[in-house]
């Protein structure tokens, strides 16, 4: 199903028009592009009122699965709005093109962000997205609909899912990280960390026998997201989340000046611990002589 919006949004066609990939396509070469504002929160609560319904297509064993295309920062409230579809086990995925909001679009979207949050300069490198999108859209499914089948089934709770994160050790460039395995040990984890006001996403992937890691080559005084993924034969287990800030780095001290005369000072501190170079600057204080 497809609906566009701006101020007031529109359903193109529902889940239940169209039967065959040929005439989904044939939809899409014929759609006309609709103007106007970015009434995010608006458009969300239309899918859930008006396209997410057994009326409209929606059948109750399927999953649900949402994605938001936008070039714009909303004009209401679209946290809002998602939350109600997060909280009624509707997925969405964020993609933005040009002046998307990258912080909304990370609001808006479901965990994990690394998955479902995109971001490209034009509507042309939208198709520079295609792949991986498709490939990470059909592997949720089917994590989600092997639940039933599965010898193991994905659920939260102990079985499958580590519990009790701590994070400890915090300097300005490192962390350690442990957390109690799930009561079935799983093949591998997959750590993934970022700074919680944007970077690039970086993960590890560990044994699964092993539950802590040492991160190193952080940056100084950030905030850091870390999420553990249990990863078995057939499914990925719930992750266990967590967030953390990363030291200052730390300062000179005892500042002294010794040794004066007319055109030179002596300056001694106390060594900042970790420091490879010191920058010394020296202006003359306002009201004093020409320097």
């Amino acid at each position: 199903g497809l609906s566009q919006y701006s101020s007031d949004p529109r359903t193109e066609w529902d889940l239940s028009a169209y039967s065959t990939r040929d005439q989904v396509l044939e939809a899409v070469r014929n759609l006309r592009y609709k103007g106007g504002n970015t009434f995010t929160g608006l458009a969300l609560t239309h899918v859930l009122e008006q396209n997410l319904k057994p009326d409209a297509g929606a059948r109750l064993e399927a999953e649900k699965l949402v994605i938001l295309l936008t070039d714009g920062k909303s004009q209401d409230d679209a946290n809002l709005a998602a939350q109600t579809l997060k909280n009624l086990g509707i997925e969405i995925f964020a993609i933005g093109v040009k002046n998307a909001d990258e912080a909304e679009l990370k609001q808006v979207a479901s965990e994990p962000l690394e998955l479902t949050v995109y971001n490209v300069l034009d509507f042309p490198l939208l198709s520079s997205l295609v792949g991986k999108l498709t490939r990470v859209l059909c592997t949720r499914i089917k994590e989600k609909s092997n639940k039933e089948s599965a010898d193991i089934p994905v659920n939260t709770g102990p079985q499958l899912s580590p519990t009790d994160l701590k994070i400890s050790a915090v300097t300005s460039k490192s962390m350690h990280l442990t957390w109690s395995p799930p009561l079935r040990p799983p093949k591998k984890y997959r750590i993934v960390y970022y700074p919680s006001k944007g970077g690039i996403p970086k993960e590890v992937i560990l044994d699964g026998a092993v539950s802590s890691l040492h991160l190193s080559n952080l940056t100084s005084h950030t905030e850091y997201l870390v999420s553990v993924f249990p990863i078995y034969d057939t499914v990925v287990g719930d992750g266990l989340r967590g967030v953390t800030s990363t030291l200052p780095l730390s300062s000179p001290r005892s500042l002294r000046v010794s040794e004066l005369s007319h055109n030179s000072i002596r300056l001694s501190w106390k060594a900042a611990q970790g420091a490879t170079q010191y920058l010394v600057l020296c202006s003359a204080a306002p009201d004093g002589a020409e320097d």
